[in-house]
C-alpha cells in the first residue's frame, strides 16, 4: 500500500444515516465497481438486512484522488456499544453523523465520550438536511453543547462541520451552497485528519479489533498495524500477555476495497488489514514477532448490565425441531461467540447444563438467541434480569438508563404515568414540530423490561423510544411486574376451534387452531391477574340430537404473534421462552400443575 491512509470510524445514533452515507462514499471511490448498485452494502448479515440496523462493525476503504481512506461502519444501537468500543483504538478520527431533525441522541453521547477518552478528533456531519422541519444550525449548537458537557479539548471543540444528505448523496461546507456530490465531505476528511506518526519500533505488531471466519482459511484477524511490516509467509506470534500463545506463518493478507476483500503481498504501519493462518483467535489478541514479542493492553469495554439463563429444552417437544439440542452444543456455541463478542460474558449456572449469559441489553442478547435459532439450536431462555452490585458501604446498586421518548402529544400523559409507575423520573419535556413531544427520563433498567411492547401499543405504533446506559445508582425497591396472569394448557394435544372459541372470552390467545400444545405451555394472556389452567384441546361431544346452537359459526380472533423480543419482554421469573428453528413458545419453568402448586406453597412458606 503506497498511499498514505486515513483511518476513520463512522459513528452515530441508530437511524441517523451512517450506512447510507457510507454507500454514497463507496460509490465515489476511484476503484469502485460502477456496475454494482450499493444499497446498505455494509449491512451484510441476514438479521441486519431484515431489521435495517447495523449489528457488527465492518471495515471498508475507498481511494479518492490518490488518497486511501479506511472506513469502519459501526452499530448505532446502544446494546452493541461493545462493537464501537473495540474499534476506536485503530482509527485516527471519528465521523460523527447527526440527524438534522433529531439532533444529538443518547447513543451520540456514548460514542462521542468513548472517542474523546482516546483523544480522537471528531468531524461532524449534519445529515438529512433535506428533511422537512429540520434545524441544521440548531443541531450544530446542540453538538457543541454536548462536546462541552463531555469536557472536550479545545482542539476537539474546533470541529469541522459538513452538511449532507446521505440519501441524495450531496454535501456542502456551508448551508446554501450548490452541490451534487459528496466530494466536500471527502475533501474535509483528507484535510482535517492527520495520519499517526510512524513509531520508532520496526517490529511488526497488530491488535485484533474484530474477526471473520472463512470456510477455507479459518479465522481472519482484522486490525490496524501499529508498527513494522508483515508479509505473506512471515512467522508471527498470536496471544495475550500471560495467556496462551500460538506461532504461525501468515497464510494470506487482505485489504478491504469497497465491499470486497482483496489479497495483498504485505501490510505496513497504519493499514487496516486481515491476516489468516492461525488456528485459534480472540478479539483483543496481539499479533507480533516471536523474537521480540510486544503485547498490547487488552481491549476494555463497559460491563454488561443484563443477564438471562440459557438451558437445554426439557419440554415434551424437545429435539423434534432442532439439530443442536444438548447442553454441550449450547456451551460450544457460547464459547465460540465469546471469541468475537467481547461485551458478552458467560458463566456456569446454578444447575448442571444451565448457563448465565450476560450482555448489554435485551437486543444484544436477543440477537444472539435469534442467530443460534437460525443455526439450528433448540434451547430455553429465562426472563432478562438486571445485574446488581454493592458499593463500599454495602448499599445495593442497580443499573440505570437514560430514556428518550418521542410521542404524539395526546399519548404523552399515558407514557409519563406508566414510566412513573416504573420508578422513572422525568428530566426534560420539549415540544417538537408536527405536534409531537420529546421526553427524557432516568430510570432503573429493570423498569424497562417488558415495556417496549406496551409502549408501542399505548402509542398506537407511532412512538419512538431510545435508551442508553447511565451507570449504577441506589436500588429503588420493588417494581410491579406484568399485571395480567396467563392461560396455561392442561394436557398434551392439538388446539381446536371449539375449545379456543370458549377460551378467547377469558383473554387473548397466543395459539390458533391445530397448533400442538402441552401441559405447562402458555397459550394466552388471562384477562385477570391470576394464572388459569385451561384445556385448549377439549373437543365437542357428538350426539344424535341437532339444535340451533349446534350450527352456529364459531369465529376465532387471530392469535397474538409472539416474536422473540415480545416473548422475552412478556415472561415472568417463573416462565421460559422455548426457542427452536421453527417455533417460539412460552411455558412455565415447572410444567406439571401439581408440582407448580407445591413449589408456590413452599416459596410462600419460606
Amino acid at each position: 500500500m503506497s498511499e498514505l491512509a486515513r483511518n476513520i470510524a463512522v459513528v452515530a445514533h441508530v437511524d441517523h444515516g451512517k450506512t447510507t452515507l457510507v454507500d454514497g462514499l463507496l460509490a465515489l471511490s476511484d476503484d469502485a465497481d460502477k456496475r454494482k448498485s450499493l444499497d446498505r452494502a455494509m449491512d451484510s448479515g441476514d438479521l441486519e438486512k431484515e431489521r435495517g440496523i447495523t449489528i457488527t462493525s465492518k471495515c471498508t476503504s475507498i481511494t479518492w484522488k490518490g488518497t486511501r481512506i479506511n472506513l469502519v461502519d459501526t452499530p448505532g444501537h446502544a446494546d452493541f456499544g461493545g462493537e464501537v468500543e473495540r474499534i476506536l483504538g485503530m482509527v485516527d478520527a471519528v465521523l460523527l453523523v447527526v440527524d438534522a431533525f433529531e439532533g444529538p441522541m443518547p447513543q451520540t453521547r456514548f460514542v462521542t465520550k468513548k472517542a474523546f477518552e482516546l483523544g480522537l478528533k471528531p468531524i461532524v456531519v449534519v445529515n438529512k438536511i433535506d428533511r422537512d422541519g429540520c434545524d441544521p444550525v440548531g443541531t450544530v449548537d446542540k453538538v457543541f453543547d454536548l462536546f462541552g458537557e463531555l469536557e472536550a479539548t479545545d482542539e476537539q471543540l474546533d470541529f469541522p462541520v459538513i452538511y449532507a444528505s446521505g440519501r441524495d448523496r450531496y454535501a456542502m461546507e456551508e448551508l446554501g451552497q450548490e452541490s451534487d456530490n459528496l466530494d466536500p465531505l471527502l475533501a474535509s476528511l483528507v484535510e482535517n485528519i492527520p495520519t499517526r506518526p510512524t513509531p520508532e519500533s520496526t517490529d511488526f505488531c497488530m491488535q485484533v479489533a474484530t474477526l471473520q471466519y472463512d470456510d477455507f482459511l479459518g479465522y481472519v484477524a482484522v486490525g490496524r498495524v501499529t508498527s513494522g511490516i508483515c508479509k505473506v509467509g512471515d512467522r508471527v506470534l498470536r496471544g495475550q500477555e500471560g495467556g496462551k500463545h500460538e506461532t504461525f506463518r501468515t497464510q494470506k493478507l487482505f485489504a478491504f476495497r469497497g465491499v470486497v476483500r482483496n489479497e495483498i503481498p504485505s501490510a505496513s504501519v497504519g493499514d487496516i488489514v486481515g491476516i489468516a493462518g492461525m488456528k485459534e483467535l480472540k478479539v483483543g489478541d496481539t499479533i507480533t514477532v516471536p523474537a521480540n514479542p510486544v503485547f498490547l493492553p487488552t481491549l476494555a469495554v463497559d460491563e454488561p448490565t443484563l443477564a438471562m439463563t440459557f438451558r437445554p429444552n426439557d419440554g415434551p417437544f424437545a429435539g423434534k425441531e432442532g439439530d443442536f439440542v444438548t447442553s454441550r452444543n449450547i456451551k460450544q456455541r457460547l464459547d465460540r461467540e465469546l471469541r468475537s463478542n467481547i461485551a458478552l460474558k458467560v458463566e456456569e449456572g446454578p444447575d448442571a447444563g444451565v448457563f448465565s449469559v450476560k450482555g448489554r441489553g435485551e437486543l444484544h442478547l436477543s440477537i444472539l438467541i435469534e442467530t443460534m435459532r437460525r443455526e439450528g439450536f433448540e434451547l430455553c431462555v429465562s426472563q432478562p434480569e438486571v445485574i446488581l452490585k454493592k458499593d463500599d458501604a454495602g448499599n445495593l446498586l442497580e443499573p440505570f438508563e437514560t430514556v428518550l421518548v418521542q410521542v404524539e402529544e395526546s399519548y404523552s400523559g399515558t407514557v409519563i404515568e406508566e414510566l412513573a409507575r416504573r420508578k422513572a423520573s422525568m428530566q426534560t419535556m420539549d415540544n417538537m414540530p408536527g405536534g409531537r413531544t420529546q421526553l427524557t427520563f432516568r430510570m432503573p433498567a429493570r423498569g424497562l423490561i417488558g415495556y417496549r411492547g406496551q409502549f408501542l401499543s399505548e402509542t398506537r405504533g407511532t412512538g419512538i423510544i431510545y435508551t442508553q446506559s447511565d451507570g449504577y445508582d441506589k436500588h429503588v425497591g420493588p417494581i410491579r411486574s406484568r399485571s395480567n396472569g396467563v392461560l396455561i394448557a392442561q394436557d398434551l394435544g392439538e388446539a381446536n376451534t371449539y375449545a379456543l372459541f370458549t377460551l378467547q372470552e377469558r383473554g387473548k390467545l397466543f395459539v390458533g387452531t391445530q397448533v400442538p400444545v402441552y401441559g405447562g405451555m402458555i397459550v394466552g394472556i388471562h384477562a385477570r391477574n391470576n394464572d388459569l389452567v385451561v384445556n385448549p384441546t377439549k373437543s365437542k361431544k357428538l350426539t344424535n340430537f341437532r339444535t340451533t346452537a349446534a350450527d352456529e359459526k364459531q369465529v376465532l380472533t387471530p392469535p397474538i404473534d409472539m416474536t422473540l423480543e415480545k416473548a422475552l419482554e412478556f415472561i415472568n421469573q417463573d416462565e421460559l421462552v422455548e426457542v427452536t428453528p421453527k417455533n417460539i413458545r412460552l411455558r412455565k419453568k415447572i410444567l406439571d400443575h401439581n408440582d407448580r402448586k407445591r413449589a408456590e406453597k413452599s416459596a410462600a412458606g419460606a
